[in-house]
């Protein structure tokens, strides 16, 4: 533990009025700042879904086991870019295309949900699978931001 030149009592005082500052911050200032957080990605490349393989009929997809029963793999596209993800059990595999390495993230309401670098293949994989809906945040070493639409677990 680092030496803060604080005493209890002064650390006590600051706490308090802390506390005190944030009880009477003006609920419409809180709402404020959490919408522009909202805009943090506006620059972002938007991935549209394009394929999600709960599309498909129970009786059209041919099942081999009952392992690969429990699977889910979606597709999401935008200009020059490709994410496609398999949802699992225990997590989220995914691919970029055109490969590049970078970093992906899941973001929910609640914030940063998990997070994973992306080989050089364009491969990740994201551990434990959000349990609440999520957006994925790709950014590829020499690309734009590519944020997908929600997903649902």
């Amino acid at each position: 533990m680092t030496e803060t030149g604080w005493n209890d009592d002064e650390l006590l005082d600051a706490l308090r009025d802390a506390l005190r500052t944030e009880r009477e911050m003006p609920r419409t200032f809180v709402d404020a700042g959490k919408a522009a957080f909202v805009w943090r990605t506006i620059d972002a490349e938007l991935a549209a879904l394009t394929y999600d393989s709960a599309w498909e009929s129970a009786e059209a997809a041919p099942v081999r086991s009952s392992e690969s029963a429990t699977l889910r793999a979606l597709t999401f596209a935008s200009d020059g870019w490709t994410i496609e993800i398999e949802l699992t059990p225990t997590g989220v595999l995914g691919q970029l295309d055109p490969p590049e390495s970078g970093t992906v993230s899941a973001r929910g309401n609640s914030g940063e949900l998990a997070t994973a670098e992306i080989d050089d293949l364009g491969f990740f994989v994201l551990w434990p699978i959000p349990a609440e809906p999520y957006r994925l945040i790709c950014t590829p070493s020499s690309g734009p931001t590519i944020l997908t639409g929600w997903v649902t677990p």
